[in-house]
């Protein structure tokens, strides 16, 4: 008797419903793209128990001929594709024609569907048998609905896999957004257990395209969000990435598509991680919405079962174009651009508790602030003459900071600049204003045109430095400052040997390191930025990312990691007290600074209380 059989056809279906059904959000997603592939502009979405009991999808699609209804229930079914050549390219979202047929083999399934607006049309339906269906007239509009009920009803052990109402209607409305942000062309209804939970109008202008994605990921996703559409070299990145302020504890805020379809993809997210490695904080997600557009010729959509991921032809390519397009419009982001965000987000009414618009009258006082002649407006006429030539005359030669650091030039000692270039128009403010006390030795207090603005002092000055480090290694001119008397360093043995061994990384950086016992270095030259501060622990942080990594070739990807160290030693401490012309000076070096919103680790290096948040704070107006 032969031990190899041939699986019944209801089985074999069941098996492969194993790949393509593994709860409702998956039966919704299958009937979702088909319905998209349809041409349908209009999906209503019906579910009942998180969609194990019931799951109707209706369109307004082009339908299915009475003669092929049956066939679309059987596997390997699809008129996606015809040949290898459709498979090479595909165009549309389903092409593996067994959705329909593995769903039919797990639940009970009816398909109601017309071709014209008759009215007439017909139904096949299915529940689970060894392919067998029935075929009876029944009204209905152009289009199709697929109706599933009782989930895994003849598979018990694949139900009890099942989670909470709650767990996979959360699933299921997840597989909507994610579709509803993929055409916003197409209007998208979702009710569960007889409630409309969302009603998603379709358009294709940008304001419409905005307010999908306001409704979709939230209103506050949109506020903190930088719009940006780059294409280059037959590849093109559109939407939407979140400041790296608007962070996220878990990547639940990610949407990424290629040719409208939703992927997951390790090369994606390599790539929006390096872009955002610089300026999140340590365990934050980035949320994005993002569309990458691509010949379909060049990636491969076929390696999933689910179609969760895809395969690049170039895979370095499309990771290089992500992630500098990321990059610099992350970059790019002045305070001013925050700002105006800001103004636009104060500008729109607010919804009171009765649904009436509402706007708190502005207070009396404010419009009567002097706009001009902003001198007068920070500074007494006295530090207005004398306060910056004072500061630095304080000072010793060679220093351009408060105590042994400067407040900050990669090159070396600059000094603080007179208020007169601080504007070139008379009566104009800067975005970040005009410095106007220090707190505690840790925050600059400065007054612009919207209200007031705390700055980190540290943290902003870190993030200068650090991009001014970074364009001069890139240009090979770290400067460096030999040593009157060099410093010598205990280390380990093998710390010393590495040292030794690694002389042109260390001169790269600006260091000058030789070795001088078993345990023992001699720093003889150091970065110039470095002049006055610490660099024992900065030298053995070196020492432990090259033993870590091993060769010097491999620490050359890790370089910015070192000179973001460097940049956090070299910048200025809490306590150390700064004159207004310091700070102002400061705060021109964060507006021309890229990324300065955040430091080097991602924290935020500025925020501003308006005047509305603060006549809230003291109850004005109300």
């Amino acid at each position: 008797m032969s031990k190899i059989k041939l699986l019944s056809p209801r089985l074999a279906n069941q098996i492969a419903a194993g790949e393509v059904v593994e709860r409702p959000s998956s039966v919704v997603k299958e009937l979702l793209e088909n319905s998209l592939d349809a041409g349908a502009t209009r999906l209503d979405v019906e579910v009942e128990d998180g969609g194990v009991k019931l799951m109707r999808v209706r369109d307004n699609g082009s339908g299915i001929d009475k003669e092929d209804l049956a066939m679309a229930l059987s596997r390997h079914a699809t008129s996606k594709i015809t040949d290898l050549d459709d498979l090479e390219a595909v165009a549309t979202l389903g092409f593996r024609g067994e959705a329909l047929a593995s769903i039919s083999s797990v639940a009970r399934l009816a398909l109601t569907s017309a071709t014209d607006e008759t009215g007439s049309g017909w139904q096949v339906t299915a529940e689970g048998r060894d392919m067998e269906t029935e075929l009876a007239p029944a009204p209905h509009p152009q289009g199709a609905t697929v109706e599933v009920r009782d989930l895994f009803f003849n598979t018990p052990a694949r139900r009890k896999f099942l989670r909470t109402e709650k767990t996979e209607y959360n699933h299921l409305e997840d597989v909507v957004k994610r579709l509803a942000l993929s055409r916003y062309d197409v209007s998208f209804t979702l009710r569960h257990n007889g409630r409309a939970i969302h009603n998603w109008r379709g358009g294709a202008s940008q304001s419409e395209r905005e307010r999908r994605v306001a409704q979709v990921c939230g209103p506050a996703f949109m506020d903190n969000a930088v719009h940006l559409d780059i294409e280059r070299s037959g590849l093109r990145l559109w939407g939407w990435v979140a400041l790296p302020t608007f962070s996220r504890s878990q990547a639940d805020l990610q949407h990424f598509y290629v040719n409208g379809r939703a992927i997951r993809d390790k090369l994606v997210s390599h790539a929006v991680r390096q872009a955002y490695q610089d300026v999140l904080y340590h365990g934050r997600h980035p949320a994005f919405v993002l569309y990458l557009e691509v010949d379909p010729a060049t990636v491969d959509v076929n390696v999933h079962p689910t179609k969760h991921e895809v395969r690049f032809r170039d895979g370095r390519t499309v990771h290089n174009f992500i992630f500098s397009s990321l990059h610099h419009a992350l970059a790019e982001v002045s305070p001013e651009d925050r700002l105006a965000r800001t103004e636009q987000e104060s500008a729109r009414p607010s919804v009171d508790s009765t649904g009436q618009m509402s706007r708190q009258s502005p207070m009396a006082f404010s419009a009567e602030r002097p706009a001009g002649n902003w001198r007068d407006n920070y500074f007494p006429a006295a530090m207005q003459s004398a306060g910056a030539d004072a500061a630095v005359a304080e000072r010793p030669s060679g220093s351009a900071g408060v105590g042994e650091q400067s407040v900050g030039y990669a090159a070396g000692a600059v000094q603080a600049p007179s208020l007169d270039s601080m504007s070139a128009v008379e009566g104009e403010i800067p975005p970040l204003g005009f410095a106007i006390a220090q707190l505690k030795g840790i925050y600059i207090l400065a007054e612009n045109a919207q209200g007031l603005i705390i700055v980190d002092m540290h943290a902003a000055h870190e993030r200068i430095t650090y991009e001014r480090m970074k364009a001069a290694f890139a240009g090979g001119a770290i400067q460096a400052q030999p040593l009157l008397v060099p410093a010598t360093l205990a280390v380990s043995e093998k710390e010393a040997g590495c040292a030794e061994e690694h002389p042109d990384t260390f001169a790269a950086l600006g260091f000058e390191i030789q070795r001088a016992g078993p345990e023992s270095l001699l720093i003889r030259q150091i970065p110039s930025i470095l002049h006055g501060a610490k660099v024992d622990q900065l030298v053995r942080d070196v020492l432990s990312d090259l033993i870590e990594h091993g060769a010097s070739e491999r620490l050359a990807h890790h370089v910015n990691e070192v000179l973001s160290t460097m940049a956090c030693h070299g910048s200025v401490r809490a306590n150390r007290k700064l004159t207004i012309a310091e700070m102002n000076a400061l705060l021109r070096d964060m507006e021309a600074t890229e990324r300065s919103g955040q430091c080097n680790h991602g924290r935020p290096t500025w925020t501003l209380q308006s005047l509305d948040e603060l006549d809230k704070l003291f109850m004005r107006g109300q």
